[in-house]
C-alpha cells in the first residue's frame, strides 16, 4: 500500500503533534454561535445524491481535523481526477518523501507551540498563585501548595503512605473542569498521587472539605496531558470521607471495578 504513505505520515503526524482540536473549546465556540447549514442537499435529493454528501460532509470534517490550511480547491480538483482515474504527477517516492517532510514539518510546529503554552502557562500560573496567597482564608506551605479550608474534619489524618477514600473536582485556573468523581468518593493511596495531594491530603482530617491550589512542581511539571497543559496550576476541592490501609483500599477499588462489571453488563443486556 506504497501509495497511502502520505496519508499514513498524516495519520502519524497527528498522533505525534496533537493537531486534534480541543473538543471542549470546539463546543464552547458552537454554543456562542452556531454553524450554518448546508445546503448541498434538501428532501428532494436522491438516495445517491445523499449517500455522496454523507461521504464528503465526514471527510471535510475528518479532513479539518488534520489539518486546517489544507487546500480546498487543490483537494475537489484531485478528488475528481483520482475518481475519473487520472494518473496521479507525483511518484510513489514523491508522496512518500512529502509525507515525511509533512509530517517533520507539523512536528516541529507542534512542538514549538507547546513550548510557548508552556511558557505562558507558567507565567499565568505564578501570577494567581502569587494574588491567591493574598485572598483571605489561603494558607500557603513551605513547598508551595496553598490550601483553604471550607469544612474542617474532626476524624483522624492520613500519613503518606495511607490510603484514603475522597471525593473530588479538579479544575485549571481558568475554570475548566479536566477530572471530577462526580461527587463520588474514590479510593487511592496517597504514595501513588502527584505530590500535591499527598501533601495536601495529609494536612486534611476525616469529614474535611479543603481546596488545594496545586503548583505545576507539585502537580505534573511540563507533561502535557491534553486536558491538563503543561506548567497548569492545579485547582482541587477534595472532600475527605475515610483514611483506610492498603488492604482497605484494594478492597473498595476491587469492589468499584465489580460494580463498574455490572454496570456494563446490565447496559449490554438491555441493548
Amino acid at each position: 500500500m506504497k501509495k497511502h504513505a502520505l496519508v499514513a505520515a498524516i495519520i502519524a503526524a497527528v498522533a505525534l503533534t496533537g493537531c486534534n482540536k480541543d473538543t471542549k473549546a470546539g463546543d464552547a465556540k458552537a454554543d456562542d454561535k452556531k454553524a450554518a447549514v448546508s445546503k448541498v442537499i434538501n428532501e428532494k435529493s436522491t438516495e445517491m445524491q445523499k449517500v455522496s454528501f454523507v461521504l464528503g460532509y465526514n471527510t471535510g470534517k475528518d479532513l479539518k481535523m488534520v489539518d486546517e490550511q489544507m487546500d480546498l480547491e487543490v483537494f475537489y480538483k484531485a478528488l475528481k481526477d483520482g475518481f475519473e482515474g487520472k494518473e496521479s504527477p507525483l511518484s510513489e517516492d514523491d508522496v512518500k518523501k512529502l509525507g515525511e517532510a509533512y509530517e517533520a514539518r507539523k512536528k516541529t510546529e507542534a512542538e514549538e507551540k507547546l513550548k510557548q503554552t508552556a511558557a505562558k502557562n507558567k507565567v499565568d500560573g505564578e501570577k494567581f498563585l502569587t494574588d491567591n496567597a493574598k485572598k483571605q482564608g489561603v494558607q500557603t506551605t513551605a513547598s508551595g501548595l496553598q490550601y483553604k479550608v471550607i469544612t474542617e474534619g474532626t476524624g483522624k489524618s492520613p500519613t503518606a503512605n495511607d490510603g484514603v477514600l475522597a471525593a473530588y473536582e479538579g479544575k485549571l485556573i481558568d475554570g475548566t473542569v479536566f477530572d471530577s468523581s462526580e461527587g463520588q468518593p474514590v479510593p487511592f493511596m496517597l504514595n501513588q498521587v502527584i505530590k500535591g495531594w499527598t501533601e495536601g491530603l495529609q494536612l486534611m482530617k476525616e469529614g474535611g472539605k479543603y481546596e488545594l491550589y496545586v503548583p505545576a512542581a507539585l502537580a505534573y511539571g511540563e507533561e502535557d496531558l491534553k486536558e491538563i497543559p503543561p506548567n497548569s496550576v492545579l485547582i482541587f476541592q477534595i472532600d475527605l470521607k475515610q483514611v483506610l490501609n492498603a488492604k482497605a483500599v484494594q478492597a473498595e477499588q476491587q469492589k468499584m471495578q465489580q460494580e463498574m462489571m455490572k454496570q456494563l453488563q446490565e447496559a449490554q443486556a438491555n441493548q
